[in-house]
């Protein structure tokens, strides 16, 4: 068995789990933790969805794409979704490479659907993440 890479506490949930989101606690009263590239997998999606300024000690932290928000849902918007997901992962998460990052206006008009194809370095690992941003537009 090989040692454990990285380790955070599980708050965010896979698709799929059915438990929705947030802390929990295992068996032993633990916070419970995620491990090696589920660890990374989380982190992306907290970067993702964290706003630059949120984090007090580290306000450069996070994505833009809360800017995008009221934005028309087309390709300029597309393109500059991926430029922002793609500069927050190449500073703040040194333990992937991305091979493939693309972003598309889903069929209601109102989300952008973001797909990163993504390689672990450590582990060497891929994994494909896809996220749908809301626009806050119904058209």
């Amino acid at each position: 068995m090989s040692a454990v890479r990285y380790r955070g506490i599980r708050f965010i949930t896979s698709a799929g789990e059915g438990e929705g989101s947030g802390l929990r606690v295992d068996a032993k009263g633990d916070l419970e933790t995620v491990e090696d590239d589920s660890a990374v997998r989380q982190a992306i999606l907290l970067l993702i969805a964290t706003r630059p300024g949120e984090r007090v000690m580290r306000p450069a932290y996070g994505c833009d794409l809360q800017r995008l928000v009221f934005s028309p849902n087309d390709d300029t918007t597309a393109g500059l979704a991926v430029h922002y997901v793609r500069r927050a992962l190449e500073s703040w998460e040194p333990r992937i490479e991305i091979a493939s990052l693309d972003a598309v206006p889903d069929g209601s008009g109102g989300a952008l659907t973001i797909t990163l194809d993504y390689r672990v370095r450590a582990t060497q690992r891929r994994d494909l993440l896809v996220v749908r941003f809301s626009l806050g537009t119904a058209s």
